[in-house]
C-alpha cells in the first residue's frame, strides 16, 4: 500500500486512458484505469477511488449509468465527468473536465477535489 489516493480512470481510447494516468500520477494518485464500465464495476469490491474521471461514450454500459454506479457505491468520490459531448448532457457530477483534456485543468479539478 503506498498512502497515495485512487484515482479511477474510465476511458475507452488507450490515449486518452493513458494521458489521465501520467496527468493523476503527478498528482499523487495511484490510477486504476479500466477501458469500460463493466470492468470499472466488476473492480468495485476491490477498490475505493477518491476520485474518479469518467468518459461518457463507452462501450457497453454507458458513462452516464457508470457514474450512477460510482456515485451509489462510492458517495464520498470526487465524481469528474470526462467526454466530447456537450457539458449541458452530462450527468450529475463534482467536476467536468471537457476534451481535449489539458494538465492545467485536471490540475484544477484535483485541487477543488482535495478541498
Amino acid at each position: 500500500m503506498t498512502g497515495r489516493p485512487l484515482a479511477l480512470v474510465v476511458e475507452d481510447a488507450p490515449d486518452q486512458a493513458a494521458l489521465l494516468r501520467r496527468y493523476l500520477d503527478r498528482e499523487g494518485f495511484d490510477v486504476f484505469v479500466a477501458r469500460d464500465a463493466e470492468s470499472a464495476i466488476a473492480e468495485f469490491p476491490e477498490i475505493d477511488p477518491a476520485l474518479a474521471v469518467l468518459d461518457l461514450l463507452l462501450p457497453g454500459i454507458s458513462g452516464q449509468e457508470c457514474a450512477r454506479a460510482v456515485r451509489e457505491r462510492f458517495p464520498e468520490c470526487f465524481l469528474v465527468i470526462s467526454s466530447v459531448l456537450d457539458a449541458a448532457d452530462y450527468p450529475p457530477a463534482d467536476a467536468v473536465l471537457p476534451k481535449p483534456i489539458t494538465g492545467s485543468d485536471l490540475h484544477a479539478i484535483v485541487e477543488r477535489a482535495r478541498r
